[in-house]
């Protein structure tokens, strides 16, 4: 059965990597509907390629008309962050790819699996903000799934399937096993291309620096957070909802090497590793497969060429994202909100040259202290806090 795909995110370093495994598997997949930003003639020259007709851009109407472009003829065009919601309950639509970037990915998710669609997530958003909100809807999709006979025989049910490679492996490595006899998840990370610095070395540093990541390719913002291990912090959090895990459960290695995506402890000692090629399209396709496996997408690892695998402790001093992500998540309710929107407006400024690099995660503090947390109750509640810690972040930017 060809599963049919909306795709969120599609000029992005995520969205061109799942259409590339489209590509490649025709005959089981069909793109349907695509979501981008503001790199309107990328995004059509995507719907010509895969004949597309719903489409939705994140900009106002009147600054598409400003540009000048044209859409391809039968195309339904939508605008603004409603359009893409819209996009995602099109009953066409059996698989939405969330490959958004930062908290707009929130209500995206939020309404694939309310539509009662499997959500692939690549937005980290999600569930740093809302997995208080997502993770009892995706149990009642994964419900609806197993009532109807649409659940694979063994294994999770499905309905949310994580794309991130660190999730992906934990994912991997936690079918057909007891949840109960799980004693830790270890969330690997390459370390970034800061790996061994200290904080006086990392005094003026530059965006062109923190962009050049050692491992992957990845677009700039989470480029950055990896630098910072902001990127592990969110993962972390990400764990504990996804898998049901205790922080206290949860721990970061780093493998320079990214070839160990991660890894499940289990109580009688016993450890199960994901190992594989640093190349997203192989999580990509594996959400988009599951509970099949495909042909690989790319050159399978070669552990004659590997060389060594090595490991490390994080430097929370050092990288002190982590350490107040993790916090954010301990602590839970609108804390991890305020925490992310802080990191994503300290980002954006240190990537337009006006804050600096060891400023991201001082603002990150400074609106976390600030912070009136309250438990989750809503999506309008959400997203009240993230435009509040929005506001106090941009006035901390330094």
């Amino acid at each position: 059965m060809v599963r049919r795909i909306a795709v969120l995110g599609s000029t992005g370093s995520i969205g061109t990597q799942t259409l590339d495994v489209v590509r490649r598997h025709p005959e089981k997949l069909e793109v349907v509907a695509l979501a981008a930003g503001r790199r309107v003639r990328e995004v059509f020259a995507q719907v010509e390629e895969f004949n597309v007709r719903a489409v939705a851009l994140g900009m106002a109407a009147d600054d598409f008309a400003a540009a000048g472009a044209d859409a391809p003829e039968g195309v339904e065009l939508g605008f603004g962050s409603q359009a893409v919601a819209d996009l995602v309950k099109l009953p066409e639509v059996d698989v939405v790819v969330n490959a958004l970037v930062g908290a707009a990915g929130l209500v995206a998710s939020y309404e694939t699996l309310r539509a009662g669609k499997v959500l692939a997530l690549a937005n980290k958003e999600s569930l740093v903000v809302g997995g208080d909100l997502i993770m009892p809807l995706a149990a009642r999709v994964d419900a609806a799934r197993r009532a109807a006979g649409e659940a694979p025989a063994h294994g999770p049910a499905g309905a949310l399937m994580p794309i991130d490679s660190e999730h992906g492996a934990i994912y991997q490595c936690l079918i057909g096993e007891d949840s109960r006899e799980v004693a830790r998840l270890w969330v690997t990370a390459s370390g970034g291309p800061f790996r061994g610095k200290k904080r006086a070395d990392l005094r003026g540093i530059t965006a062109e620096q923190a962009l050049a990541h050692p491992t992957w390719n990845m677009g700039p913002k989470i480029t950055i957070d990896s630098s910072t291990l902001m990127n592990k912090g969110l993962e972390v959090i990400e764990a504990h909802h996804l898998f049901a895990m205790d922080y206290d459960q949860i721990s970061v290695v780093v493998q320079p090497q990214s070839a160990i995506h991660s890894m499940v402890e289990f109580s009688d000692g016993s450890v199960k590793a994901h190992l594989g090629t640093t190349d997203m399209r192989i999580p990509i396709q594996y959400a988009l497969s599951y509970p099949e496996r495909w042909d690989a997408p790319v050159a399978p690892l070669d552990f004659t060429q590997l060389g060594r695998l090595e490991f490390a402790a994080p430097d929370t001093e050092t990288f002190r994202c982590l350490a107040l992500a993790r916090a954010a998540g301990e602590q839970g309710g609108t804390l991890p909100c305020a925490m992310n929107a802080a990191n994503e407006v300290a980002v954006a400024a240190f990537l337009a040259g006006e804050g600096t690099y060891l400023g991201i995660a001082e603002c990150v503090e400074a609106v976390m202290d600030a912070c009136d947390v309250q438990a989750v109750e809503s999506i309008e509640q959400l997203l009240a806090v993230d435009a509040w810690a929005r506001n106090a972040a941009r006035e901390r930017i330094r």
